[in-house]
């Protein structure tokens, strides 16, 4: 209790403004300064966010459209066109994941959301030529892995501004409604493109083969202006916590630590699968009911709504628990998708695989309500980024893995078959380690 005063006293004394003093485990901060501080922060960084997802997944839609409008690529192709801002995304998490320490929350959520405008930009006026090099279209969706990066520095830097009791649902927060940039992009693109709503600015229209037209490169123009206002919005309403800075050599310290290994399996588990079966599902859906393809934004949407469902269900129950549920639920409705395919009966796939999302976006949530309570703050803050890089790497794999099993059994739905094996292999780690009555870490 004398502790809490003085602490109370100092912070009094001071008069403290975020930037000289930050503590939101001590209630008395808290209440009077640090809440009001952390909820302006977090509700910029959601839209930061999903402005990134958004980018980032661009080609999760523009890629199942180019052959309508003249491109003439291979199925792989396409597919490699949809994975590869994964792999870049991914990898950029690695750095992303200590630029919050290194730079500052804020300086980095500018930066970061700025930079956007680069694929934005180049993506929109590449779709307009049908000549336009592969090479070329390669670049760009590598530009567009910039969006991926920003998970790892969002989350790490949110993870600092709020008390171990309220992670789990402003994390959740934070990743859900940023996440649901790939259903906002996947519900817009299809729209957006039947319209010119730039006018002479925004190029001539593509004639598809039925006499109709589209504007394939509003996908990437409508985001122009948001990214150009939001990335104002971070300048002059976000802050940098100094106690949240720290060395990269310092944040290190987590690949030595062996919960950070289990924890990034599972999250590659619930949030790999999640952004993998995201950036394949508008082409999954193509390829076996095409006459539904408009229904890809469903599982994404479902994905990210029910991530922060899954963080504050952790908060109440327990995040081992929690994933443990949602695990069984993912390998349960794997093997229902594969079942509804091989039977072509579209409402079985289209529900199993929308339980498939909404599970994999709850454990998303309740995966990452356990790292803060396995490690202290400023080892728990490079973890989650740290997780997420390797997690985003399911945008990658998961689509080439697709590809490969529809060129090799003559059906991408057998993939299925790895996705299953790794989803038993979560759930003994899960519960041996965090799960069971005499778990090493009891979350």
């Amino acid at each position: 209790m004398s502790q809490t005063l003085k602490t109370a006293s100092d912070y009094v004394e001071r008069k403290s403004r975020i930037g000289s003093y930050w503590n939101p485990e001590d209630p008395v901060f808290w209440e009077k300064e640090g809440k009001k501080h952390a909820r302006r922060n977090l509700w910029i960084s959601v839209p930061t966010l999903m402005l990134a997802f958004i980018v980032w997944q661009i080609w999760s839609i523009v890629a199942a459209r180019l052959n309508d409008i003249g491109f003439q690529f291979t199925q792989s192709q396409l597919f490699t066109l949809a994975a590869v801002p994964g792999l870049v995304g991914a990898t950029l998490r690695f750095v992303y994941t200590f630029a919050v320490g290194k730079f500052g929350g804020r300086n980095w959520v500018v930066f970061s959301t700025g930079v956007l405008l680069i694929p934005a930009i180049g993506v929109g006026l590449a779709v307009q030529n049908p000549d336009t090099p592969y090479w070329v279209m390669l670049l760009l969706a590598a530009l567009c892995g910039l969006g991926g990066g920003n998970f790892s520095s969002a989350l790490a830097n949110i993870s600092f501004f709020f008390p171990k009791k309220e992670k789990g649902t402003a994390l959740g927060i934070n990743g859900g409604l940023g996440n649901m940039g790939v259903s906002v992009v996947q519900f817009v693109t299809p729209l957006i493109v039947t319209v010119g709503v730039f006018g002479a600015i925004g190029g001539e229209p593509q004639v598809l083969a039925d006499g109709s037209k589209v504007w394939l490169q509003n996908a990437a123009f409508i985001w122009v202006i948001p990214i150009v206002f939001f990335t104002i919005l971070a300048y002059f309403g976000m802050d940098n916590l100094p106690n949240a800075k720290q060395s990269v050599s310092e944040q290190f310290v987590i690949v030595k630590r062996k919960h950070t290994w289990i924890m990034t399996w599972l999250y590659v588990a619930t949030f790999g699968s999640f952004i993998g079966y995201a950036a394949a599902f508008p082409l999954l859906l193509k390829s076996q009911f095409p006459e539904h393809v408009s229904l890809a934004f469903l599982g994404a949407f479902l994905a990210a709504a029910f991530r922060p469902v899954g963080g504050w269900l952790s908060d109440k129950l327990g995040g081992a628990r929690v994933t443990n549920y949602v695990l069984i639920v993912m390998g349960l409705g794997a093997a229902a998708v594969m079942y509804f395919t091989t039977e072509k009966h579209f409402i079985g796939f289209i529900v199993s695989f929308l339980i498939l999302f909404i599970a994999a976006g709850m454990g998303s949530g309740s995966t990452f309500q356990i790292i803060p309570i396995i490690f202290p703050p400023k080892e728990a803050a490079p973890v989650l980024g740290f997780t997420a890089a390797f997690a985003a790497y399911g945008s990658f794999f998961i689509p080439k893995l697709f590809g490969w099993a529809a060129q090799n059994t003559g059906t991408p739905i057998t993939a299925f078959y790895f996705f299953i094996a790794f989803y038993v292999v979560s759930i003994a780690l899960n519960w041996y380690y965090y799960a069971r009555k005499n778990a090493e870490v009891k979350c």
